[in-house]
């Protein structure tokens, strides 16, 4: 089978780059062919479809001339309508498997792909199918305003970036999409991430067909450590509004003696850094940007990890690295983390944004390598079991195979 596979960026940007690159690597050890569609950029490896690729477009960073043709770019790409149509033409996948395409490139591709009979499967990374501002909250609470389209609410509350042009150009962008076009109704199946995400799509009014396949690691690439060889804890990812490092901080200011490494950037890592200098804690390091085998080498020495996050997360892929090291996490109770994180099975859950119960969680748990030890080992179980690229890839193939049937390409 060739499966055509589409993502806005083709370098490791975000936790959705992540699960495409590593979806593209795990169908390539299975045997299969793939095309790649993505957007040029400085950052990009070498690709040998990069030619169709779409021009490089950043929106933050753009003169006032340039956002016009910008907008009309997020609401209808013909050079990436005109540019997927050729890759298909010369590709001809069996299948298109589509994961974050909005703005840069933009729905546009499905009326290419209907027309050229391509069956097309989306992975849904966040919520922007049903909130024009992607999170589904509002002040870190979970919103539901834009209800059975009612888009509107994203311009009245600026819920886009906080500001009010962006939200405008995001509730346009939704009518036109969902209402005008009714152009996500070409898409086949939603993948989606985690239950959660399912019941809440549901409630929003969403109609698209859904399949419930969580993410996964290459079990075989994490070998586990159990109990920690430092005592210190981690946290990796994002440096990022939303991901609750100012109340892992605070939590941190009550515990002296239990060291903590973070890893990874973001815009909110200067101002992280200022209060972790003004409060003069010891015991917080910002340790940069890692990946690879050097980041799961350095999340091995710790006890455990932490994932505090504020906004609502889906599936972390973070989580299931953690688990498949071994580590057991201490999450927050909201979003899809209870799914990965059973209380006092695979690690700990604490009241979101609660720097008390974090930091009581936290010490608690440091203070008994007994309960690490068999937490980690839960927690490896798991991943081998429900997380796993061979679990992922039969689910996977299952939905492959289920749309090509259907639309009478196999």
């Amino acid at each position: 089978m060739k499966i055509l596979m589409a993502n806005k960026y083709f370098y490791p940007k975000g936790g959705s780059e992540y699960v495409f690159f590593d979806t593209l690597d795990l169908l390539k050890r299975r045997g299969h062919s793939t095309a790649v569609f993505s957007m040029h950029h400085p950052h990009n490896g070498r690709c040998e479809h990069e030619r169709y690729f779409v021009s490089h477009v950043d929106f933050d960073n753009m003169n006032p001339g340039r956002r016009i043709s910008a907008s009309l770019r997020v609401m209808y790409s013909f050079e990436a309508k005109r540019k997927i149509m050729d890759l298909v033409r010369d590709e001809r996948p069996d299948v298109a498997h589509l994961h974050n395409i909005y703005h840069q490139i933009s729905p546009s591709i499905l009326h290419a792909l209907k027309k050229r009979g391509v069956p097309a499967v989306m992975t849904l990374h966040d919520f922007k199918i049903v909130c024009p501002g992607h999170t589904l909250s509002l002040n870190n609470r979970i919103c539901d305003r834009c209800k059975d389209g009612r888009f509107y609410n994203c311009y009245l509350n600026g819920c886009v970036k906080r500001s009010r042009m962006k939200s405008l150009l995001g509730t346009v962008e939704m009518y036109v999409h969902h209402r005008l076009m009714k152009i996500y109704d070409l898409i086949d199946v939603f993948i989606v991430p985690s239950i959660f995400m399912m019941d809440k799509l549901k409630e929003m009014g969403f109609k698209g067909k859904t399949v419930h396949i969580p993410n996964f690691v290459n079990i075989e690439a994490f070998e586990p450590q159990y109990g920690g060889l430092e005592d210190s804890v981690a946290y990796y990812g994002r440096i990022a509004r939303g991901k609750g490092l100012g109340t892992l901080i605070d939590a941190m200011s009550m515990l002296p003696d239990v060291s903590l490494k973070i890893y990874g950037e973001g815009e909110e890592k200067g101002a992280l850094a200022d209060k972790v200098k003004a409060m003069r804690l010891n015991n917080v390091e910002f340790k940069g940007y890692v990946n690879g085998g050097a980041l799961r080498d350095e999340i091995r020495k710790s006890r455990f990890v932490v994932m505090p996050a504020e906004n609502i997360e889906n599936n972390p892929r973070s989580i299931i690295e953690a688990f498949a090291l071994g580590k057991p996490v201490i999450g927050t109770r909201s979003g899809g983390i209870p799914e990965l994180v059973k209380d006092g099975h695979t690690g700990l859950l604490f009241d979101t944004g609660d720097t008390i119960d974090l930091a009581g969680k936290i010490s608690a748990l440091m203070g008994d390598r007994g309960l690490i030890t068999a937490l980690g080992r839960n927690a490896r179980r798991l991943a081998e079991g429900q997380y796993s690229d061979r679990a992922h890839y039969q689910k996977l193939m299952d939905v492959y195979q289920g749309v090509t049937k259907r639309n009478g390409t196999e």
